[in-house]
Parts: C-alpha cells; structure tokens; sequence
C-alpha cells in the first residue's frame, strides 16, 4: 500500500479511498480493546475522521529491502522495472442491441451473458457493487399491444438457479411497468409504476438503478420529449450480480415477450445516467418511420373491412334512396337492404387510397362473418392473398407481381403474413420489382412480428450469415430459429394447414426425380396395388407418404391411417402395428382406443421393435404415472439405440423424478438430451441449442454459433417451409417454370441449402428467365449462400471454384477463393475437387500450405509441385466412382509416363548412350567421306577405238563443257611405250 511492486512485493494493494477514523471512549463507560471497533465507536464520548490522500501504485517509491540480487536476477527485473503495464481498453457499456428486433409475443426472445471484466479496476468496482447496484439500462421499444397475459417480458435477468434475478423488467395488461428486484437476504421486491407506456409510437425507456434509488424515464419523438418519470426509493439491500447468469430480451419459457419491435438497447453496467447523459440513439431511422407508417396505413385497411363486416352482419338490399356515391351499394345489394343507409366517413379519399381494396372487398364471394372481428379480418387477408397466388401461378404469374404487389399489402395488413413475406422476398430479390433492400427489411420484420414461419427463418438466415444488410448477431439469428424450432414438432403433429414433409431433393439428381409421383402417378399405383396384396413394405410405405405429404403426394392423414389400420391388423410387421398403435393413443384422424393401442403396441415389443418398447415407457409415464416402469423401458429401449428413449430418460432427471435419484440432475438431463439430438430427435436438439445460447450448464459452454445451428436445422424441417418446396418441386416437373422460379425463390431466401442450389440450378437452365425477372445475380448469389451452409453439396465448391476461376458477370477472377472452394469439394470425397487442383497446379498456380493442411497433405513430404500433383492425382483416382479408366486415372498415368520419359532423358545411360550413337556417326561420316576421296583417284578401264594408235584417257571434263578444246590432242595422263 506503500510501496511499489518490486521482486519482493509481488501485489501491492491497490486503493482508491482511505478514511482515518479516531475516537475517545471512556475507560468505565465499557470500551474495550478487545472488543471490534464498530461497538467501541457506539459508547465513544468523541468522534472525528478524515481522508488520507492515497498515491497510485507506479507513483509510490520501490522499498530498499537490503538484499542483494543475484546478476541475472537483478538483470532480468531491471529490464520491467520501469515499465507500467497497461490495463486492457474496456468499456462498461454493453450493446445488447444493434439493430431492430420483431417481437411476437411468444415465448421466444434473445439471450445474452455479461463476461466478467477483464480489467482489474473495473472488475473490482463490479464486485464491489454486489449489494450496492449502480447501472442504467435504455432501450428503444416500439408496442402493438399490451400484455395479454398476466405480465410480459421486456428485460430480465436470469440466474444460476434459473431464478428471477436483478433487473427484471416487464409490461402489464394495462400498459404499466412491472419492475422488479431480488433482495440481498433472498426475497423478491416488485413496483409497478404510475405511468403506462404508450402504443403505436417508438419510445426510449431508460432505468436507472443508485443503490437503493431507482429512476424510470420514458421519452418519445426524435427530440426525446419527456412523456413520464418516476423515481422510486426503497430501504432494502438489493441482489446484483451480472455474471451469474443471463440476460433476456423478450419472451422465454418462463413468459411471454411483448407484441411490438426493440430499438438499439444499451446497458451501462457501472454507471447511474440521468438520460440526458445517455447515448442511445434510435438507429435504423427510416426503416423505424417505416414501420410506423405501415401500422398506420393497415389501420385504415382493417376499418374498411370491419365496415364491410357489418355491412356483410346487416343483410337485405340497399334502398334506392341510399347515397349512389357510397362504394358499398354494391355490397349492401347482395346482402339485402338494412333499414337505413350507412354513409362511410371520409370514403371518396380511402377509395382513392386503397383502390386494390375495395375492388378485392366487391369482388368478394359471399362469407360467414365471425363473432370475432379480428378473425373476420384475417380471413379476408387470406382471401386476399389466395387471389393473388392464383395469379402468380399462372402460366406467365412472373408478369403478374407488379400488379398483385397491392393486393398482397393489403392482406398483410390484415395480419395474413404469408403475404408480408412474399413482399419480403420480392423486393429483397428484385423479382420483377425494383429491388428495394428496406421494403424488404420492412415487410420481413412485419411477418416476422406476425411469427410467420418463413419471415421468421427468412430473418434469422440473414442475422446467422450477416447478408443483405442485416447485421452479422447469432444471439438475434436465435431467437427468431428458436421460434420456429419450438413450433416444428406441434405442427408435424397437427393435421391441419398447407404442410408437406421437408424432403431433400435436388433437381440434379435424375433417378429421384423419376421416383416423385401423385395420386394419380405410376409409382403411386403400383405402391397402391401392391399395399392391396398385403406387401407390408407397401403399406408402409403408402401410409407414410399420404400421412406425411411425401414425394409428391398430398397430405392425406385419414387415407393413410386407413393403411396403418389394414397392415397392423392383417399383417405381423411390427412397424405396422407400432404406427397404428401410435394413432390410435393419440387420436390423430381416428377415435381414440387405449386399449387396443396397448396391445398392440406390446405385441409390436414383443417383436424386437425398439420404438415400441420406448412406446411402452411413454405409456406407463403418461397414463399410469408408474416412473419406475416408465424409467425400465426407456433404458432397455436406449440400449437398443432409441433416441426417443435417450430424450425420455433426460426428462426424468429434468422433473427430477428418476427412480432412486432425488432432485433434478440437470448434468445428467442434458447429457441424456444431447445423446437424443445426435440420433436426430427434435426436442433433444431444442433442448441442446437452449443450453448452448444460456451456457448455464459446465457441460454446455456458451456457444451462440452451435446454438444457432441446432436451432436452425430443426426449423428447416417446418411442414410449411416443406410445401413451399413441394409447390416449387412439381412446377419444376411440370415445366411450369415461372410458378417452379417463384417457390423456389421462396424457399431458398429462408436459407434452406437445398432450395439455393436447387434454385442456382434452374438459373442455369433458364438464363433467360432469371435475367429478365431477378434483380440479383442468381447463379452466384445462391451458390454463394449454398456453399456456406454446414451441409453444403460438394458440387456447389465446384461451381463456385468455377466461378471464382473465370469470373462471373460482375465479380472478377480469384484464383485464391478458387483454390478453397476446389480444396472444400475434395475433402467432402469428390474426385473432381482433387482434379481441378492439380489442373490449377499443373498451370502454375501455387498451392498455400494451410489448403494443403486442410486436406492433410504434408508440405515437408511433398514439397514440389511433382509431388503434390502425384499425390492429388493419386486421391482423385481412389474416390473416382467410374468403374473404367476415369480422368484422375488416365491423368495419373500420363503423369507418370512424363516422369518416366523425364527420368529417361536425365540419366547417365541417356549420356552414354548418345555419345556411342554419336560416335558411331561421325565414324560413318568420316568413312563415308574417304570411300568419295578413294572413288575419285582410280584411273578408268581403256574402251575399243578406231584408232588404235592414239589411246585415249578419261577427259577431265565434258566434252560439251568446252567446245575449243576437241581440235586440241588429248595429252594421257600415264604414257606407255609404243611398241
């Protein structure tokens, strides 16, 4: 506290204020020195204090310890004496929201966790603060409705012991604040304030917490105009520690969230703002001012058509002497006329600014009005929106998008969100629109706070990947998937509505084309005739693909349990009688029967099937309590690889009601539930993703990305999501290319992998069509997408290594992004991924040496461009699936006959042998030369002559070659004597 840190005085303490206290007691008036002080200062007859001026850490002297250091020692200290070490730069102010959050009331919302601080000082004031809470929170809300429960989440903490914790803000029925805290010795502390918060209008709402003072601010407009304050004091020692837990923003499993949107949220963790020291302003401005017109504008919508429910409520025909100006004549004809005549306020303007509407609402077949005005108005939005999907799936329905465009806002604002996102989807695409990101954003956030389904993944896609716009924030992305995820399973068990089971089908694979088929189809035919027979397999077969909607056949849940009934009862096939069995205790389609359902669900049991030995647990758990004969089957049925059992046996550790185990065992739940998940089962992997967002479990660290994952890909297999696929499937099959276009850009903006490449694969095939009604590069955008899917296809690398090589349209060529994209196809198994490198290294390109990490090939070992190309020749050959000479094998082999002919010609024999070859021809050349030499000096034998006397020799040239020499006498060369 003195002095500095030094060899010795490893930490010194470190303080911020001293306070010297001195005081006088009497000797008899039972002061005592032994006694602690805080009683003694109670009988002192004196008091006083005062602050000591402390010295900060590096401004206090070194202490002469007296010691002499070995050299090196004193040496190696001497060198860091001097130097102050610097704090990590933080900051206590947390953003907990950067961008606008669609909040649709359920029991879904977004999750942080405070880490603790890294810098020493500031973690120390956190710690200290425990009891003594100082922090202020502001957020920016935007609110539909009040609360239709008890209370609704806005923000809250959640604790270690999944308890309520220190702040825990929420909205009441009447538009009030409910604001609560948790006590230091344990107990729970709520106010409510006087004020209530207004609707309709974006408004910041700032807390702040001083100890024991509490401070609410609500500001509305853009200048932050105080709306209402209250300040509220309490005597109680709260409970704060931000560590200990997590953060929710909206709904949870523990309470709904609130109907509306969040604004940009701040926390600041270690400081008590008054607001106008608070800097929190609303981001997204005009997306926020066009939320808040589109609310307006559908409030208009949803009058119109309330006066058009009562209109339809009053019946009989209008009077001749009603007003001939009122757009409702035609209306009040059809349904009779009322006893007098309802003139609508301010009617000429709203016709003229909802034109679309009243030509929907005239052209409307005649309709049973509902008790409930709400439901009456949504009907009309479906009704709406059905209209305009039969013209977009005309024949030319791409034409139709512009005109239908004010039809589908207008059922959108009758709270009918499957048209918010077609609206999203056409103008973040520009599908024969003006590409438009904000209305996109708009009407995408609009579906999403109607929990749409395909608005909700549609948003959670873009927060998961950081695309088009939408800031990159897993935690956001989660809370829209978790939405979804959590519905999957109730809508896979619900008959209703537009579903079709999520099947992976992609347009390039011709053989599982061939099998799709309707009702009507060959392949439904003959499944049909041989179910007929008695072929089990048939049966079963049937019964899945009507009750689930498969391969193309229309969800037919009554057709199918028909077929379970058929082969549970006429055949012994022990799937059979367990899905029967099923159906029957559930009454799904068909009246319940308990008792047959046990029966013949044991007898399924006793045939080895293991879904009906966990079916005998569920029984025994569900309707006869008996946890112990419940707990028996599950783990019998887990030993025989059931998930469904895994996920049992989790539940009864959660409830803590495991035979023989007292208490919950969260460990052992979430053990048993990620044993669930990994064999497929979609509550597990709920559950799994919920403990990695929350990181509350040791065995679970928080993990926001994986959380995301495992919620996303139970979402993707949503029964609705399934049908837009199926609608986009069989246009496909029909050659309807518009309508198959039209789904699967629908499908693949939710961020379902197989729709992006399926969609990327149409573009190909119809350059034409995308070019002339997308206003987004298609090929590139969703191979693009689809390659950063975790179950990306190993053709989509290829295409986009393809893309990267040549270039595509606007994006120019990257080799390096090439190479990746090659090097991810071959580690997935894919021949023509290892082809493709060894033709880019063939032309010389380099190979860097973390792709060659990645795919395990040793830089060390093979540290040439020969040796890499035999090594990736070598794997291209052994996962070629061609069963005769493939490329990668005629490749290997003309490499290896380049390195032979190579070798050949830089070995010593090559040497040898051509200078014996060259040898042997300049001997030939010489001895070719001298033959020539010898031939030209043998003289000629003598011919026959006239003239004896006068031999005659070989002439030295031709006798033409010079005419003056034949007078002349021709001198012999060898004389001879005459005789």
């Amino acid at each position: 506290m003195v002095y500095r840190d030094d060899y010795f005085i490893r930490y010194s303490i470190s303080v911020s204020a001293v306070v010297l206290r001195a005081w006088i007691t009497h000797k008899y008036s039972g002061g005592d020195l032994n006694v602690k002080w805080e009683e003694n200062l109670l009988y002192a007859v004196a008091t006083n204090y005062t602050l000591l001026t402390t010295v900060p850490p590096f401004e206090r002297p070194f202490k002469d310890h007296q010691v002499c250091l070995e050299w090196n020692t004193d040496y190696i200290w001497n060198l860091r004496a001097n130097k102050i070490p610097q704090c990590p730069l933080e900051n206590d102010v947390v953003t907990l929201l950067g961008f606008l959050y669609a909040s649709s009331g359920e029991n879904t919302g977004i999750v942080k966790k405070f880490p603790r601080f890294l810098n020493r000082e500031l973690e120390a004031t956190r710690r200290q603060r425990i009891d003594y809470p100082v922090f202020t929170v502001s957020l920016w809300l935007y609110l539909l409705h009040y609360c239709k429960a008890n209370l609704c989440g806005i923000l809250y903490f959640v604790d270690s012991n999944e308890m309520y914790g220190t702040p825990s803000v929420f909205l009441t029925e009447e538009g009030h604040l409910h604001i609560q805290m948790h006590l230091d010795k344990g107990e729970d502390l709520a106010v409510k304030t006087k004020f209530t918060v207004p609707l309709k209008e974006w408004f910041r709402l700032d807390i702040s917490f001083n100890g024991g003072q509490i401070a609410v601010t609500t500001s509305i407009g853009q200048d932050l105009k105080s709306y209402h304050n209250q300040t509220i004091s309490f005597r109680e020692d709260f409970y704060y520690n931000d560590t200990d837990g997590y953060f929710i923003v909206g709904g949870s499993r523990y309470v709904a969230g609130t109907e509306g949107f969040f604004g940009p949220l701040k926390y600041y963790r270690l400081r008590s703002l008054h607001p106008a020291q608070i800097s929190n302003p609303l981001l997204e401005k005009q997306l926020a001012e066009q939320i808040k017109l589109y609310y307006e504008r559908c409030a208009e919508v949803q009058e119109i058509v309330s006066v058009y429910a009562s209109t339809v409520q009053q019946g009989g025909r209008r009077q001749e002497a009603c007003d001939l100006q009122n757009s409702y004549l035609d209306l009040k004809r059809r349904y009779g006329s009322p006893s007098t005549c309802r003139a609508f306020p301010g009617e000429r303007e709203l016709k003229e600014k909802h034109p679309s509407l009243f030509q929907a609402l005239l052209e409307m077949e005649s309709l049973t009005v509902s008790r409930n005005q709400n439901e009456f108005v949504l009907e009309i939005g479906g009704r709406i929106f059905e209209k305009a999907v039969r013209r977009l799936s005309s024949v030319d329905g791409l034409h139709q998008i512009s005109s239908v465009i004010p039809f589908l806002m207008d059922s959108s604002c009758c709270g009918y969100h499957k048209a918010s996102y077609y609206l999203a989807v056409f103008y973040e695409t520009g599908l024969n629109v003006p590409r438009d990101q904000q209305q996109g954003m708009l009407y995408s956030l609009v579906g999403g706070q109607g929990s749409e389904r395909l608005s909700s993944m549609n948003l959670g896609y873009k927060h998961y990947q950081g695309i088009d716009n939408y800031p990159l924030d897993w935690e956001l992305s989660y809370a829209y998937y978790s939405n979804i995820a959590t519905k999957t399973p109730l809508d896979q068990h619900t008959l209703q509505g537009d579903q079709a089971y999520v099947e992976t089908i992609r347009l390039k694979d011709d053989e599982t084309l061939k099998v799709q088929t309707k009702e009507d189809g060959d392949v439904f035919m003959w499944l049909k005739h041989e179910a007929t027979r008695g072929n089990a397999a048939a049966q079963q077969r049937l019964a899945q693909m009507l009750f689930w909607g498969q391969q193309g056949v229309a969800k037919n849940p009554e057709a199918a349990i028909e077929w379970y009934a058929k082969g549970a009862l006429e055949t012994e096939d022990p799937a059979l009688i367990y899905d029967y069995a099923i159906v029957l205790f559930k009454g799904q389609g068909v009246k319940k029967n308990r008792q047959l359902a046990l029966e013949l669900m044991k007898k399924a049991a006793s045939k080895g099937l293991h879904q009906a030995v966990n079916g005998l647990g569920w029984y025994y758990h569900k309707f006869k309590k008996n946890y112990v004969k419940a707990a028996q089957y599950w783990l019998k049925a887990e030993e025989m690889g059931n998930p469904d059992a895994s996920y049992n046996l989790g539940v009864l550790y959660l409830d803590g009601i495991f035979p023989g185990v007292p208490g919950r065992n969260q460990t052992l739940a979430g053990e048993y539930f990620h044993k669930a998940a990994q064999g497929g089962h979609i509550e597990g992997t709920l559950w799994c993703s919920l403990y990695y967002i929350t990181g509350n479990l040791e065995t679970f660290p928080r993990d926001p990305e994986k959380a995301v994952v495992w919620a996303k890909h139970v979402a993707e297999k949503n029964g609705y999501l399934g049908h837009v696929i199926r609608k986009g499937l069989n246009a496909y099959l029909e050659g309807s290319w518009h309508e198959a276009l039209l789904y699967y850009v629908l499908a693949a903006e939710t961020g379902i992998e197989v729709s992006q490449t399926n969609l990327a694969h149409i573009c190909e095939e119809r350059p034409d069509l995308a070019k002339a009604y997308l206003g987004v590069n298609c090929v590139w955008r969703y191979y693009n997408f689809s390659v950063f899917q975790i179950d990306a296809p190993s053709f989509a690398y290829l295409k986009m290594g393809d893309l990267y090589y040549y270039g595509h349209q606007n994006q120019s060529q990257d080799l390096e992004l090439s190479v990746q994209m090659y090097a991810q196809a071959a580690l997935d198994g894919d021949s023509q991924g290892f082809f493709n490198l060894a033709l880019l290294v063939e032309e010389g390109a380099i190979i860097p040496h973390h792709i060659l990490d990645f795919l395990e090939i040793d830089p060390t070992i093979h540290s040439n461009n020969i040796s890499i190309l035999q090594e990736l020749y070598e794997r291209c050959w052994n996962h070629s699936t061609e069963e005769s000479f493939s490329p990668c094998a005629l490749a290997w082999l003309y490499l290896h006959l380049r390195l032979i002919w190579g070798a050949i010609l830089h070995s010593a024999l090559i040497y040898f042998l051509g200078t014996f070859l060259l040898s042997i021809l300049i001997a030939r050349t010489v001895q070719y030369f001298q033959s020539v030499s010898a031939t030209s000096s043998r003289p000629t034998p003598a011919r026959a002559s006239p003239d004896s006397t006068a031999p005659i020799a070989s002439p030295a040239v031709t006798p033409a070659a010079d005419a003056s020499a034949q007078d002349q006498p021709t001198v012999p060369n060898n004389p001879e004597p005459r005789g």
